[in-house]
C-alpha cells in the first residue's frame, strides 16, 4: 500500500521543561576509529565522515590510533589557553550585562575547537574564523586589551568603530577579519588557499562555520571550488547542535553528518569529538599533512555543544531544556583536558585553582587598561572623521562634502 507524500518538519529531541535527549547523536567508542594514511582517496575513507574520532576515554586516558602523544608542555599550554579564553568570555559577558558594551558572543563549551586546532597549525597558515573562535586570537597572541577595545569601539579599536563587537581582526598574525554575514569566510579561505598553491607555498587556509551556516550558499560554493581545484584548505563545521534558536536538523543534520557534505565532490570528511582536544589536534594534523602535500581539502565536523546563549541577544531557555548543557554526553572540553592531566600526574586541583585565579587577574587588568581608551559613554571617543577613510584611495568629492557638513555641525554645537 502506497503512502501519501508528506512534509517533514525537523524537531529537536527536547524542548523547555522536558528532559534533555541526545539519543540522536551517533557516538563511537574512544580509540575505535581507524586512522588511514593522509593521502588516502576520499572514496576509501567514507567511514571517517560517519564515525566519531575520539581519543580520550571515560577514564580520561588517551587511546587508539589517533592519539597524538602530546607532551606535557603542549597539554599544559592548551589548558592555560582554554582557561584564559573562558575567563575572557566570562568577563565580557558580564560587562555586556552591565551595559558597558553593546553585544557579546561566548565560546563556552567550544574552546577545544579553537585551541586544539590552533596548536596544530603553523604561524604562516591563514585563519578565517567565525564569531566563536576568540580562542584563535588569544592563542596566536592578540592582546586581550585589543580584543576588549574592539568590543568597546573606543579609540583603541582595531576596526576603528566600523564593526559590531566580537568581529575582530589581526592581519599581523594571519587572522582574517570576521564578518557578520554568515559563511562568507568559507569561499574567502578557499580563494586564499588557491593563491597559496599557485605561488608554490606550503601555507594552508583554515575556516570555521556553525552547523546553521551549512545551509548558506557560500558553504556550497566553497566546497565546490575547494574540491575541483584541490585547494590546500581545511573547512570546519562546528556542530554545536543549535543555530540561533533552531535545532541543527533544520540545516540537514538529521539526514547525514555534516562531515559527509563533501563526499559527493570527492572531498574527505572527518567527524570528530569537538570536546576532545587531543582528537581535534590529531585530526587537524592529518588534514594539514594532506593539504600541504598536494592531496587537497578536508571537511571536519566538530561535534560539540553551545554551552551558553547564542549571543547576549538570545535567551536559550525559551527553546531548549535549561540543563541540556550539563547532560551533553561529550562533557565539558576544559574539564576533560584537566582530568586527563590529573590522571597523568602533570597537574593538581590546587594548581588549577591558582591558574584560574591568576587568569581572572590578567583579564581584570586588561579591562582596566582597555577602558582607559574610552567607553561607549566616557571619553576619549573615536574621531568621527574616521568613517570617511580607508574606503577609497582618495576621498571622492561627495564624501568630502558630507565630511565638511559634519564638521560644521559639530562646530556649531560646540
Amino acid at each position: 500500500m502506497t503512502q501519501k507524500p508528506y512534509l517533514h518538519i525537523p524537531h529537536p529531541a527536547a524542548r523547555p521543561g522536558e528532559a534533555p535527549d541526545f539519543s540522536y547523536l551517533e557516538l563511537s567508542d574512544a580509540g575505535a576509529v581507524d586512522r588511514p594514511p593522509s593521502d588516502e582517496r576520499a572514496r576509501n575513507i567514507e567511514y571517517l565522515a560517519h564515525e566519531l574520532v575520539r581519543v580520550l576515554d571515560d577514564e580520561h586516558q588517551a587511546t587508539g590510533p589517533w592519539d597524538p602523544s602530546l607532551d606535557k608542555e603542549i597539554l599544559l599550554k592548551a589548558l592555560r589557553y582554554m582557561v584564559l579564553t573562558r575567563a575572557y568570555d566570562d568577563r565580557m559577558q558580564r560587562v555586556q550585562r552591565q551595559g558597558k558594551i553593546s553585544f557579546y558572543m561566548q565560546s563556552l563549551g567550544e574552546e577545544a575547537v579553537s585551541i586544539g586546532q590552533g596548536l596544530a597549525l603553523e604561524p604562516g597558515d591563514m585563519l578565517f574564523p567565525s564569531y566563536r573562535n576568540q580562542g584563535l586570537f588569544i592563542l596566536r597572541g592578540t592582546e586581550l586589551v585589543d580584543l576588549m577595545c574592539q568590543c568597546l569601539s573606543n579609540t583603541g579599536d582595531m576596526c576603528k568603530g566600523r564593526q559590531m563587537p566580537v568581529m575582530y581582526q589581526d592581519p599581523a598574525r594571519n587572522i582574517f577579519t570576521l564578518s557578520g554575514n554568515l559563511a562568507t569566510q568559507y569561499p574567502q579561505a578557499v580563494g586564499w588557499a588557491m593563491g597559496s598553491a599557485i605561488k608554490g607555498e606550503k601555507h594552508i587556509a583554515v575556516s570555521w562555520v556553525g552547523d546553521g551556516s551549512t545551509a548558506e550558499a557560500d558553504f556550497h560554493y566553497a566546497l565546490t571550488f575547494a574540491a575541483v581545484y584541490q585547494a590546500p584548505v581545511i573547512l570546519n563545521v562546528v556542530n554545536n547542535q543549535w543555530a540561533i534558536s533552531t535545532f541543527q536538523g533544520f540545516a540537514g543534520g538529521e539526514r547525514r553528518p555534516f562531515a559527509a557534505r563533501g563526499l559527493g565532490l570527492g572531498m574527505p570528511g572527518i567527524r570528530v569529538d569537538g570536546n576532545d582536544l587531543l582528537a581535534i589536534y590529531a585530526v587537524t594534523r592529518w588534514a594539514t599533512e594532506r593539504a600541504r602535500n598536494g592531496h587537497g581539502p578536508t571537511l571536519i565536523e566538530h561535534v560539540t555543544y553551545r554551552g551558553g546563549a547564542h549571543s547576549t541577544s538570545d535567551d536559550p531557555v525559551r527553546y531548549r531544556p535549561q540543563d541540556e548543557w550539563a547532560a551533553f554526553p561529550l562533557g565539558d572540553p576544559m574539564d576533560r583536558l584537566l582530568q586527563h592531566l590529573l590522571e597523568l600526574g602533570h597537574w593538581s586541583d590546587e594548581k588549577q585553582t591558582a591558574l584560574e585565579e591568576e587568569t581572572k587577574m590578567v583579564v581584570d587588568d586588561a579591562w582596566k587598561e582597555a577602558i582607559s581608551f574610552g567607553t561607549m559613554t566616557e571619553p576619549p571617543f573615536l574621531d568621527a572623521q574616521l568613517m570617511f577613510e580607508d574606503v577609497y584611495k582618495e576621498i571622492p568629492d561627495h564624501l568630502k562634502k558630507q565630511r565638511d557638513e559634519m564638521l560644521k555641525l559639530a562646530g556649531e554645537k560646540s
